[in-house]
């Protein structure tokens, strides 16, 4: 187990590379295909157009909802990404404008062009996006209110740290390295599934055992000694293992996207 942690951190270690040089992004998402790709573009989208975490957390969180509604085949999905990337924005107060979605979006998917003229491919996108918009509210019932694990990710970081002493907590990048577990995460549908709490539970568990931090007076063979119980209730260890299997499985599919 210890070995595929390792691997990850590298996995992580090009991602963090790559989103400090968007230039150095260079999948051509219309010859790609498979799990992961349209939120990889999502995230690219969200990054070149200066969106908050949450905001691209959001825009995510909407797109897998969505799909969980409908069959994939009967609709653009790179439409639908791109209506989430704005309807998010309007949601958590991050807003974009529609231009800027349209151009990044146009761009990512076509690289090397120019941004589009006020034409009629320009208008036929933004009806497109507005009326996708539309479609994604109608069909999750106007219920577009979520509970993000980052609030919770953040109490137990600050708990942590008391925990674990300054000292420990300094020495090393647990919270940045958990918080983009918990980003990463939110590229794989299977986000959807669990407790916010126990979500941002195992991203610190993945970053603390990535760098070997054992949390004092705790042990990991006992479920009922776990650090974590100390937070929540009803994560059991194979629920634990469960989810952090997933967050893993990210970077598996990332790795896939590059090689093919």
């Amino acid at each position: 187990m210890m070995k595929n942690i390792v691997d990850v951190m590298s996995i992580q270690q090009r991602t963090e590379n790559v989103s400090n040089a968007p230039k150095a992004i260079q999948t051509d998402y219309r010859k790609k295909d498979g799990q992961g790709v349209v939120p990889r573009f999502l995230f690219e989208c969200s990054i070149k157009l200066s969106m908050k975490p949450l905001t691209s957390a959001t825009a995510a969180i909407i797109f897998h909802r969505f799909f969980n509604e409908v069959q994939k085949s009967d609709y653009d999905q790179y439409l639908i990404a791109s209506s989430c990337l704005y309807l998010a924005g309007k949601i958590k107060d991050d807003p974009v404008k529609i231009r800027d979605v349209i151009n990044v979006s146009y761009s990512t998917l076509n690289r090397g062009t120019a941004p589009l003229d006020l034409g009629d491919e320009y208008w036929s996108m933004r009806d497109a996006i507005v009326q996708a918009e539309l479609l994604i509210a109608r069909t999750l019932k106007f219920d577009l209110n979520i509970e993000h694990p980052h609030k919770y990710l953040l109490y137990f970081m600050k708990s942590l740290k008391d925990w674990l002493g300054p000292n420990t907590w300094s020495s090393l990048p647990i919270a940045k390295t958990a918080a983009a577990f918990l980003q990463d995460f939110h590229h794989n549908p299977k986000v959807l599934n669990h407790n916010p709490s126990h979500i941002a539970i195992c991203c610190l568990s993945l970053a603390l055992q990535t760098y070997g931090v054992q949390v004092p007076l705790t042990g990991e063979s006992d479920e009922n000694t776990a650090w974590y119980n100390v937070f929540v209730t009803g994560l059991s260890k194979e629920k634990h293992w469960e989810i952090l299997e997933e967050i893993m499985e990210v970077y598996n599919h990332d790795a896939e996207i590059d090689a093919n």
